[in-house]
């Protein structure tokens, strides 16, 4: 017992011994790297210009002229298809501040597309709560629609010659204006100002074509969302985004260093988006956006979202034949 107890305080000691011997024998610590400047991460989905994805280059249609409602008549097989399931799946933004975003408070999806969304399901069902939100990019509003993944498309999504050939369309419920948003330090006005730099939309937007065709020529960068845009101007990636005056107003509300600067350099008209071959539901939105345009559901809602940053506005006519 007593080796055994003087042989473990032998071994103790040996090991302490070795490991003083180690710190006193110890390398010089190695000089650390110098730390240059680091780029900031870019959003995933960054790429160039896809002009004729969104472009309004096709004028072989009125892309305004929508299908005459014929009331709110949901016998059709769409709408039977819909209320039989009990709910309207919806494609929709939850990243554009004002129009379709997901409320961190609540996590509700909130805005006026958002709203339009939810009167026109109210209309279907006779009462609220009847809509699966499906978020989609930019880039999907097709995709889903063709492939029959959701009922409609509420997204500021602009009706053109090219998409009505791919897509139905509602007739217009708002119209806005492409603009550029830059810091306030800057003093460009319009992609005139902008010869060279680097301009962010979202892909297969009609703000995209139009900066990747602009005569200066500035370098038109593509990101999924329009969030990620901001990201990019913020972290000075880069000098501007260009898109919907709607989109770009959420953007400035978000962030007091930049600004929505110049006149609107296009028009863009939002229809909601509907499978090509589902004319029933098309006739019956048309019948919801008379309703709102009359009733004041959509001045409502406007003034709930966008009037105090816009503007005064009213809802445009349909066209319809």
């Amino acid at each position: 017992m007593i080796r055994s107890r003087h042989f473990v305080r032998t071994t103790v000691l040996a090991v302490v011994a070795l490991l003083a011997a180690a710190c006193g024998t110890a390398a010089q610590p190695m000089e650390v790297a110098p730390v240059t400047d680091a780029a900031w991460p870019a959003p995933a989905g960054v790429g160039g210009p896809d002009a004729a994805a969104g472009g309004d280059s096709d004028t072989s249609c009125n892309p305004l002229v929508s299908l005459a409602p014929n009331g709110l008549d949901t016998s059709g097989p769409s709408l039977q298809k819909i209320k039989q399931r009990g709910k309207l799946i919806a494609g929709v933004d939850q990243t554009t501040y004002l129009f379709g975003f997901r409320n961190p408070k609540t996590g509700k999806l909130e805005g006026f597309d958002i709203d339009l969304v939810n009167e026109i399901a109210k209309q279907i069902f006779g009462s609220d709560g009847h809509v699966q939100y499906r978020a989609i990019t930019s880039s999907q509003r097709e995709t889903v629609l063709k492939e029959h993944q959701v009922d409609v498309v509420v997204r500021t999504y602009s009706i053109t010659c090219a998409r009505r050939k791919q897509v139905q369309f509602s007739s217009v419920y708002y119209v806005a204006g492409q603009k550029i948003l830059v810091p306030k330090s800057s003093n460009a006005q319009s992609l005139t100002d902008l010869a060279g730099k680097r301009v962010c939309a979202a892909a297969k937007s009609t703000s995209l074509a139009k900066i990747a065709t602009d005569p200066a020529k500035p370098v038109a960068v593509s990101v999924p969302n329009w969030s990620d845009c901001l990201v990019m101007l913020q972290q000075g990636q880069v000098d501007a985004v260009s898109t919907d005056d709607t989109i770009l107003a959420g953007m400035a509300a978000q962030d007091p260093t930049v600004k929505v600067a110049g006149d609107p350099m296009t028009q863009e008209n939002y229809g909601v988006g509907i499978p090509k071959d589902e004319e029933d539901l098309v006739r019956f939105v048309n019948a919801v956006l008379d309703k709102i345009r009359g009733d004041g559901t959509w001045a409502n809602s406007y003034q709930n979202w966008v009037g105090a940053r816009l503007g005064p506005a009213n809802p445009p006519s349909p066209q319809y034949g």
